[in-house]
């Protein structure tokens, strides 16, 4: 399985919880199955609530126009969020053959249809992406800890934005204080870190490339 397929915690005897739930929008309160897999770590369901507060200022709260990349897909805990708080369409990106499954049959219970599918490698999907001048307005950033894809990816994430378009960033460290590194620091030059916060071991992050 390639190595993409999952999204590792730094603890690898982690397990993730069996479901989790849409919480807001038209589909709220809808469970969404986690596929047993070990260190798959959907995004927390407060996490959300706080990025999902933060992305309805940020975006005005109009998102009918507005479309979405949700790379390392998962349980489809982002995807389907946006989706349900009115998203005009969502592509979700996922490996994993048994967790794409999983979000294929979501996707045919809601009958989602501003959502498309790709089961593909992120990083070869947003290489393609960028090449072909492909644009977003909100693009989701999950990558599996300790593999080192954030600073691989985020470059065409940066080549694939709209003009006022941000990037939603999870990882094991954060991205901006004292104790950022140098290879961080020098992966956020031309980013500017609109908010940030953290639970537990994950980090989360809403970026903006400046001007």
């Amino acid at each position: 399985m390639n190595a993409v397929a999952k999204k590792r915690h730094p603890n690898p005897t982690t397990r993730a919880p069996h479901q989790v739930r849409i919480i807001g929008g038209q589909w709220k309160r809808t469970p969404l199955a986690v596929v047993e897999a070990e260190g798959l770590r959907p995004t927390p369901d407060r996490v959300r609530e706080t990025v999902f507060n933060w992305l309805g200022h940020l975006l005005d709260g109009s998102w009918a126009q507005l479309n979405c990349l949700d790379l390392f897909a998962g349980s489809g805990a982002l995807g389907f969020e946006a989706a349900s708080r009115g998203m005009g369409s969502v592509t979700m990106v996922e490996y994993h053959t048994p967790a794409f499954r999983q979000l294929d049959a979501v996707k045919q219970k809601l009958q989602a249809v501003q959502v498309t599918l790709l089961r593909a490698d992120a990083l070869t999907v947003v290489q393609a992406m960028a090449g072909r001048g492909q644009k977003f307005d909100l693009i989701f950033l999950d990558p599996p800890y300790k593999l080192g894809l954030l600073p691989k990816i985020l470059p065409y994430c940066a080549d694939m934005l709209g003009a006022k378009g941000i990037v939603y960033v999870e990882s094991e460290v954060p991205l901006q204080g004292e104790d950022v590194d140098e290879s961080t620091a020098a992966m956020l030059e031309g980013w500017s870190v609109l908010r940030a916060d953290h639970a537990g071991s994950v980090y989360f992050h809403i970026l903006q490339r400046n001007n």
